[in-house]
Parts: C-alpha cells; structure tokens; sequence
C-alpha cells in the first residue's frame, strides 16, 4: 500500500533523469512537505528563506540554478516573485491534489 504517492512518483521519475543531483532532490522534497503543508493545493506560494532552510541550502545561487533546473527539467512551474518580500508560487507537476 503506498502512502504518500507523490514521494514515490517523484522517485520514479528521477530514477533514469542523470541530470537530477542531491541538492535538487532535497530541494524537491522541500517543495513537496510545503505543498503537503498547504493541503495539497496546486500551485502554492514560498518563502524562499524557509524553503532554503528546510532543503539545507545555504547559498543563493544554489536555490536559484536547482529551482530553475528542476523547471527546466519538467518538474515543476515555478514563478517568482519580482518583490522581495512577496512570496514565489510553485506547480508541481504530475501531481494530483488532495481532495
């Protein structure tokens, strides 16, 4: 019985992707405990701070090349936000939200 489907469908696509490293993994993974947090709705909105920290991402550049990889790759939408102090929005891809 799977639990937590989008974890095991994001595995499943990352699994032949040679392009996907760790760093984008745990930048994922942030992305999908916030998406959880937030009820499964897509898209939902980030604090880059916040996502930074719980993905241990420490430097900028860093978050912004992995968040543009991963949409670059076909695993998400990302859109940022032109103010600092407004939040990002995120659509994970493949993802069916929780009813």
């Amino acid at each position: 019985m799977e639990l937590f489907p989008p974890l095991s469908a994001f595995y499943e696509a990352i699994e032949g992707d040679v392009r996907i490293g760790t760093t984008h993994i745990s930048l994922y993974m942030a992305l999908l405990q916030q998406w959880n947090l937030t009820g499964g709705k897509n898209p939902f909105s980030i604090e880059r701070i916040s996502i930074m920290k719980t993905a241990k991402i420490n430097a900028r550049y860093t978050y912004n090349k992995c968040m543009n990889n991963l949409q670059d790759f076909g695993y998400i939408t990302y859109l940022p936000s032109s103010n600092q102090f407004a939040r990002s929005t995120v659509y994970l891809r493949g993802i069916v939200e929780i009813l």
